[in-house]
């Protein structure tokens, strides 16, 4: 069967919102994967820089110079000159390049070229503080340089130079990077799965209004459909107005009984509960209902129930007219038995019955054709009887027939 129009704008819509909450969530996570990224590592060249900056100027002022003398014994002894990938501790004698006077580690490739030492010699002169640099060297290691000048009098004689090695730095933040991408792909996955079933509860409702009002009308469109052809073919064939206005009053109760309940399943309409007698107003009822072939017997006792008025004269009218339409016997018009006692309201027929597989079906939300085309009577009946908090159901009868029961609980006076 192809999806209704309406119902598929409602799952059209919903799938937008989905999209729509995805896009939102993606952008948002996305956004603070940067941003933390970013932080983190802003935040560890900052450490690094304090770091090695740090070392550098301790160092520079472990050794000292004496009239041009540099003294490097200190280093020696000194943890610091051994904590970094990279210590030197360059000079420079006259207008030469400058030179390495101690390095850790003593191996091939750990300082830059020559142009790059003299670069960190001028620019320490020239700024005469600490200065912080990267610089990849013939190993093809990518590290982080710290300069501090060692003074000789007025002038600086020799500058201490610390490097580290980013690749740790860069494998830790490349990790955290990971990390948060895994972390913020399955909390995008999550936020998309529940945006997807927080919009189908926020639209359950309006699809279950829809597809009330698509069965209101389908109901409708049943209900009176016979009704109507009946009136066309008195009306042209000349049948008298009694027989017509009998049809146009089964019409107006049919209407009535439709919008009852698409009233209160909508809301608009709300319940009026209150105490009655449920064997008077049955009484009433079937003393209104039109003269039919069969004749309808009454046994009653007083039982008093919490309900609205209206719906239960509708569900009692339905029950009754249910068994004069249907409960036709094979030999001809038979009686039409209620009895209504504590609480409860049986209507038996002499007719063919109902199937036992057709017990729940003829109660169904849907128009059904059991029994000849039963429409929505008892459906309505079964609608009454639960929102009184009662049921309606077919019960066991001994002999040919039906005996159909709409149960409600009984209101005790105190």
């Amino acid at each position: 069967m192809a999806e209704r129009p309406a119902m598929a704008r409602l799952r059209r819509t919903r799938w937008w919102l989905t999209l729509l909450y995805a896009t939102v969530s993606v952008v948002s996570l996305v956004t603070l994967v940067v941003i933390a990224a970013s932080i983190d590592a802003r935040s560890g060249a900052r450490e690094l820089d304090s770091e090695i900056r740090g070392r550098a100027e301790a160092l520079s002022r472990a050794i000292w110079m004496d009239q041009g003398v540099l003294h490097l014994e200190p280093l020696s002894e000194d943890e610091l000159a051994t904590a970094s990938d990279v210590t030197v501790v360059l000079q420079r004698i006259g207008t030469g390049d400058a030179q390495a006077r101690w390095l850790r580690p003593k191996r091939e490739g750990v300082l830059p070229p020559v142009s790059r030492l003299d670069d960190l010699w001028a620019a320490t002169v020239r700024e005469q503080e600490p200065v912080v640099t990267t610089i990849s060297g013939p190993d093809g290691r990518e590290r982080r340089w710290a300069t501090a000048p060692v003074w000789d009098a007025d002038e600086i004689g020799a500058v201490v130079l610390v490097a580290v090695d980013l690749a740790p730095q860069q494998r830790s933040h490349d990790e955290l990077v990971l990390w948060l991408v895994a972390g913020g792909t399955v909390l995008m996955l999550v936020s998309v799965a529940a945006g997807h079933l927080l919009s189908g509860k926020s639209m359950r409702p309006a699809m279950r209004t829809l597809d009330q009002q698509e069965q209101f009308l389908a109901e409708a469109a049943h209900e009176l459909r016979t009704p109507l052809a009946t009136l066309r073919l008195m009306l042209e064939g000349g049948t008298t107005s009694r027989d017509a206005v009998r049809t146009v009053d089964h019409l107006g109760r049919l209407v009535t009984g439709l919008l009852s309940r698409a009233r209160i399943d909508s809301g608009t309409r709300p319940l009026e509960m209150t105490p009655l007698r449920l064997d008077l107003l049955v009484e009433q009822v079937v003393e209104d209902l039109p003269p039919r072939g069969a004749p309808v017997t009454m046994r009653t006792e007083p039982t008093v129930v919490l309900g609205d008025p209206d719906l239960l004269a509708q569900a009692v009218r339905n029950l009754v007219e249910n068994a004069l339409r249907h409960g036709i016997a094979a030999d001809g018009p038979s009686t039409v038995e209620v009895t209504v006692a504590e609480g409860r309201v049986a209507v038996r027929d002499r007719g063919p019955g109902i199937d036992a597989g057709d017990r729940e079906a003829i109660f169904g939300d849907r128009v059904t054709g059991g029994r000849g085309g039963i429409g929505v009577g008892l459906p309505i009946v079964r609608w009454v009887a639960e929102l009184h908090g009662g049921r309606a159901h077919v019960a066991p009868a001994s002999g040919p027939g039906a005996l159909v029961e709409l149960v409600l609980p009984r209101f005790i006076v105190r």
